[in-house]
């Protein structure tokens, strides 16, 4: 049985006071669940503080970037060094805002997940489609392509540490939801080519979170769907009953 896993990403979102007002709430109203992961993903400039005020309880601190060289002459690239060193446990690699806003590609994500998993770090890892190629019948081809690229040369130990997550770009900050079935085909889809690609032991290990526009009314259904083991939230992360709502109706399964 796959433990889901619930990450918020707070994307350009909190200064560092309302980071730690919101992660206080968090911790005090999901303490007692230990049947699933929750991971909230701040921007860089609230990590270290926000890692002591975690230290001991059930919320992971993941980053919502990095970058693939150790150091250098990067001006405002951070490293997985320095994540680790913030107190990151996770971190996420090709959003697909990092995509079509910085024009992210599938290779670049995996020099990042490499690093981060060679620092100890457990990438989440996204691919989706847009709307367009959607309608043009592509989505399964697009996220053969991301997948294939992403995960280039991970080996299966480095891959049990990785978390996916499926992201239909036309549901993002849209209010549209893919439909709990739009969701399982594609992470179903998901699931058989890590079979392809690794093996069904593998493949049925890995956990596949699904992301647009996840709500506390919707966080139920999609979980109800075999091949959905959590959701990457974004909107809904930065608001403390919504978040918590979108926890606790997740569960552990």
């Amino acid at each position: 049985m796959r433990r889901p896993i619930i990450a918020g990403n707070w994307k350009m979102h909190k200064t560092i006071a309302e980071a730690i007002e919101l992660v206080n709430r968090l911790k005090r109203e999901l303490y007692a669940l230990t049947d699933l992961d929750i991971v909230v993903c701040p921007p860089f400039t609230s990590l270290s503080e926000l890692d002591e005020i975690l230290e001991g309880s059930n919320l992971a601190l993941g980053a919502q970037d990095i970058y693939w060289e150790s150091s250098g002459a990067y001006t405002g690239e951070v490293s997985a060094a320095m994540l680790k060193d913030a107190g990151c446990e996770y971190v996420i690699c090709g959003h697909s805002e990092r995509r079509n806003l910085f024009f992210e590609t599938s290779e670049q994500v995996n020099k990042k997940a490499r690093a981060a998993l060679a620092n100890g770090l457990s990438p989440i890892v996204c691919v989706g489609e847009n709307q367009k190629l959607r309608e043009e019948g592509r989505t399964f081809e697009v996220i053969r392509d991301q997948l294939m690229e992403s995960l280039k040369d991970l080996t299966e130990v480095e891959m049990l540490k990785v978390v996916l997550a499926y992201e239909p770009v036309w549901a993002i900050g849209t209010g549209k939801t893919a439909t709990p079935q739009q969701a399982q085909e594609a992470q179903s889809f998901i699931r058989n080519k890590l079979s392809e690609l690794y093996n069904e032991g593998l493949a049925q290990s890995i956990r596949i979170q699904y992301g647009g526009s996840v709500r506390p009314d919707n966080i139920a259904d999609l979980m109800a769907q075999e091949d959905i083991d959590g959701a990457l939230v974004g909107g809904a992360s930065l608001d403390a009953e919504s978040f918590i709502e979108i926890v606790k109706r997740t569960g552990g399964r």
